[in-house]
């Protein structure tokens, strides 16, 4: 097929779009405890159940004072305070403090009625129940105010949020336990090819050892999906069984193999005669032979076999589109580096170029090939030469995707 007949990838991208936000998940929301929410994107927005802290703590272990008994007072003049009480975290004192008196207090621990300041203990000498401070304070000094960081009501997350440990700080100071989150797709994942074996170190006549099982796996996992995975021969009734069975209990399928661009692909086949083919190869070096379809509503993504050209097409076509399936919203982030040497390309292709990066330079591997797993171990990101563009001369500044900004 000429390049002229494949569809662009933005093209590409908006029809995948298209498909995703007519595709309904059953039950895309689910509540779950609080300790199981990182990494989940939220479904709600998060309304204060309370004030945070809910009222006036120490900041300090030390001594809780009125600031005026200590105004003009010094290391060299310490003032003499009476201590009253002595508390510890979780713990209240019942004294309401007048002037010339001092609660002894471990951080965290309400502020006494009367107090309005808290004197660290290393500015202190304490003798029994006298105390003398060497230090004058203000008032508020070392005190954590009732709902300094968190008013009762106020908003403190949107929805859409992928949570971070932070998030799930703040989620609990609010008063929740639980949080709603928007479900993990299910992907059934088949990889096919009759050549295809389990590793092992005796492979024989034609065997090929079957890493898509593992990096497709761990790929639909960085992308915060579930996958099931299935592998299968190259045989066009089990794989149209193995569809029917998947597209009834998953939200996605992805397949890799059989999507050469010709006819009589068994993949390819299938999708088109159980739904609907959408696309079948895009202008994208490496992963032309990219296609996918909908069948009974559900995105089908159809990924070479070669392991390079399939980690590529799921980096560029699938990725983005899955966490979008779960709410959140990921453009891939380019940033701009010096080429160390000229990079070719074709008009009217988007090239995905391995490559490695340290510093304000990035350096296009020689490696090529859509077979050579190498290649992605020795790399570190992709320099991306869009369709208009002609390749990238030697020196001169080219967009570069790292393979750590993928990940969320």
């Amino acid at each position: 097929m000429f390049l002229s007949k494949l569809t662009p990838v933005p093209k590409a991208h908006a029809i995948i779009e298209n498909t995703i936000k007519q595709a309904s998940i059953e039950n895309p929301i689910e509540k779950i405890p609080l300790e199981n929410a990182h990494q989940r994107v939220i479904a709600q927005d998060v309304t204060s159940l309370l004030d945070s802290p809910p009222f006036d703590r120490s900041a300090m272990d030390g001594y809780a004072i009125r600031a005026q008994d200590t105004f003009g007072f010094s290391q060299q003049n310490p003032v003499k305070l009476n201590i009253v009480d002595r508390i510890g975290a979780g713990s209240k004192s019942n004294v309401i403090l007048k002037s010339g008196e001092a609660v002894k207090i471990a951080t965290g621990a309400p502020i006494p009625q009367g107090a309005d300041a808290v004197v660290m203990e290393e500015y202190t000498q304490e003798e029994g129940d006298d105390l003398e401070v060497a230090l004058s304070l203000t008032p508020g000094e070392n005190v954590s105010f009732k709902g300094e960081d968190i008013q009762k009501e106020d908003v403190v997350l949107g929805k859409n949020r992928l949570l971070k440990a932070q998030d799930l700080a703040i989620i609990a100071s609010a008063g929740y336990s639980e949080v709603e989150v928007f479900r993990k797709p299910l992907i059934g994942v088949i990889t096919t090819g009759s050549e295809l074996v389990m590793p092992r170190p005796d492979i024989h006549d034609a065997e090929v050892i079957n890493s898509n099982h593992y990096t497709i796996k761990a790929m639909v996992e960085s992308s915060l999906a579930i996958p099931t995975l299935i592998h299968l021969e190259d045989d066009a009734p089990l794989v149209k069984k193995e569809f029917k069975k998947l597209i009834e209990t998953h939200d996605a399928i992805i397949t890799t193999g059989g999507t050469a661009i010709s006819k009589g692909d068994v993949v390819v086949d299938v999708a088109d005669e159980l739904g609907e083919v959408l696309i079948h190869g895009v202008t994208l070096r490496p992963g032309k032979p990219f296609a996918f379809a909908q069948v009974q509503n559900k995105p089908v993504f159809m990924l070479s076999g070669y392991p390079v050209a399939a980690m590529v097409q799921f980096d560029v076509m699938a990725r983005k589109h899955l966490l979008k399936m779960q709410n959140l919203e990921r453009t891939p982030l380019l940033i701009q580096k010096t080429a160390t040497r000229k990079i070719p390309s074709t008009l009217g292709r988007t090239d995905y170029v391995r490559a490695k990066t340290d510093g304000e330079f990035v350096e296009p591997l020689k490696i090529k090939g859509s077979g050579i797993i190498r290649s992605m171990v020795e790399s570190n990101c992709y320099v991306v030469i869009e369709e208009n563009l002609e390749g990238i001369g030697e020196g001169e500044l080219c967009d570069v995707l790292l393979y750590d900004s993928l990940r969320v």
